[in-house]
């Protein structure tokens, strides 16, 4: 199952296992089941702590648990954990094994102190980025608190599940049978869902926090590099996020970043963040800013409100909110997103496996994304709002080639249809002939490019008439003391080297700002 390199790297990984682990499979005959047992096979054959039980009684087939000896574990996965699951297979093995999780103490005992029994599942597919995050982050809590149980199911082997609990985007969580949520959810986001008081505490925390030299709003590349380049500075450091790595974590492969031959959102993502806290970078994770108050003087201070009530106090402020997927903005997309709208066909494509499907947006991204998603499902239909393609030439061969493919083109989506419970279709108009139009499907990708997340800035900064906000050579808005930089800014062509490198550089001209007005440095 596992190829020679892949078993010297895991048995590397499992040589940090201190404790007994048992693998505890539910086979049958089935190819899935053989092809399960093989990989458990492979895995207990590297460390002498991890052996193999093929007496599961579990109700899900094929699927396994990991259990420690002693210990009141409950992890199992159902279905095969590889692709992008595997490294939640390493993670599960070595945590329930002894070796201890990277969370804080604070939060660990957060999770320890949680009230009730909870019954987690979540479904996944294999080709999903961002799936791990939540399946790890459920796992670990389940081996904190043994109160607290997960299941992280593969939704393309439990068709009948994902159409019993209408599952059209993963991944999805239940938790004691009734729906969790959906998307990216790290540990701290699930604790203080479970914990009332998290909320309350939070905000008392961050309105105490003493006022910065330098505070970023936003953990993108920018982000980051704005953190890395002030705190060098030796000065007061802060970052503001509502989830660390922005845009990167919803990229599948970056090939394109000098000195990273290769390597995928989320790992980026990490090392971005260890990076910055390499220097100890106060970092404000899952906060959401909602309005900045400008200072009083050249030099004092700027206020940034939070969507918690909480203010906090800074000399300078760097701006680099990102962006987010442009949405059709047409009747029904908001009611069924996440219903059968869909904006990541790496992650949700598995789910609609020899349905229909269109995809929305004519250049790289949609196309790419038609390609893919003709792989899988029966047909793709891909709407384009202008009389041409604008992708890349050799993507249109390619799309043009495939048998079970349409392409419209000079057609505006006028709306999203459903049942109530999912999308059964979407309308059209022909942009030559005036005429409306309508194709019954099951999925819509929308795949139309970014808007910058600046709605919140209107009142405090100039913004372009597309929403950017300006800035000069230097990084400077039209704010005293308020910098900006990255996806969310009039600087051209958006990818994360010139995010990074425009971070850089509004922390350098912020640290420049304070110097001339006599902040304290």
């Amino acid at each position: 199952m596992l190829d020679d390199g892949l078993k010297a790297q895991l048995k590397t990984y499992l040589a940090n296992v201190t404790k007994p682990v048992e693998l505890v499979a539910t086979l049958d005959n089935s190819p899935k089941s053989q092809e399960l047992l093989a990989l458990l096979t492979d895995v207990a054959a590297q460390s002498d702590k991890v052996s193999l039980r093929t007496d599961g009684q579990n109700a899900r087939i094929p699927s396994f648990g990991i259990q420690r000896a002693g210990a009141d574990i409950s992890i199992t996965f159902a279905g095969l954990p590889m692709g992008h699951e595997f490294t939640s297979l390493i993670l599960a093995l070595l945590q329930v094994g002894g070796h201890p999780p990277r969370i804080s103490d604070e939060l660990a005992g957060q999770i320890r102190a949680l009230p009730g029994e909870y019954k987690f599942e979540t479904y996944f597919s294999q080709s999903c980025q961002v799936c791990p995050e939540v399946v790890q982050a459920l796992n670990l809590m389940a081996v904190i608190n043994p109160r607290i149980s997960h299941t992280a199911i593969d939704g393309a082997l439990f068709q009948h599940e994902i159409e019993a609990r209408k599952v059209l985007a993963v991944p999805s969580v239940f938790l004691n049978g009734a729906a969790f949520g959906q998307g990216r959810l790290g540990v701290e986001e699930i604790a203080a869902k479970l914990d009332s008081g998290a909320a309350a505490r939070e905000t008392a925390k961050l309105q105490n926090k003493g006022a910065f030299e330098v505070l970023i709003a936003g953990g993108g590349p920018a982000g980051a590099a704005a953190a890395i380049y002030a705190a060098r500075k030796g000065i007061r450091t802060g970052v503001l996020a509502e989830r660390f790595g922005g845009q990167v974590l919803d990229t599948m492969g970056i090939e394109n970043f000098p000195s990273v031959p290769h390597t995928e959102g989320p790992r980026f993502a990490v090392d971005m963040e260890t990076h910055v806290r390499d220097y100890g970078v106060d970092i404000m994770n899952l906060q959401r800013a909602v309005r900045v108050v400008p200072a009083n003087a050249p030099g004092g201070l700027i206020g940034l409100e939070l969507a918690n009530g909480a203010t906090l106090q800074t000399r300078s402020l760097i701006l680099a909110p990102g962006a987010r997927w442009r949405q059709m903005g047409v009747p029904g997309e908001q009611e069924y997103r996440n219903k059968g709208v869909a904006y990541c066909p790496h992650c949700d494509g598995p789910l609609f496996k020899g349905k229909r499907v269109a995809v929305i947006g004519g250049g790289n991204s949609g196309v790419e994304a038609a390609i893919d998603l003709a792989g899988i499902t029966a047909h793709v239909t891909l709407i384009e709002f202008d009389k041409e393609l604008r992708a890349d030439a050799v993507l249109q061969r390619k799309l043009e080639s495939l048998p079970n493919t349409t392409i419209i083109k000079y057609a505006l989506s006028t709306e999203v249809h459903g049942d109530g419970s999912k999308v059964t279709g979407i309308s059209y108009k022909d942009r030559a002939t005036d005429e409306p139009r309508h194709i019954e499907l099951e999925g819509i990708f929308v795949q139309i490019g970014l808007v910058p997340n600046t709605e919140w800035l209107r009142d405090s900064v100039k913004l372009s008439p597309r929403g950017e906000i300006e800035i000069d050579a230097r990084g400077e808005t039209s704010a005293p003391g308020v910098f900006a930089a990255g996806d969310a800014t009039t600087v051209p062509y958006k990818q994360i080297v010139i995010a990074a490198g425009d971070g850089a550089k509004a922390a350098l001209s912020a640290f420049d700002y304070l110097i001339r007005n006599s902040a304290a440095v």
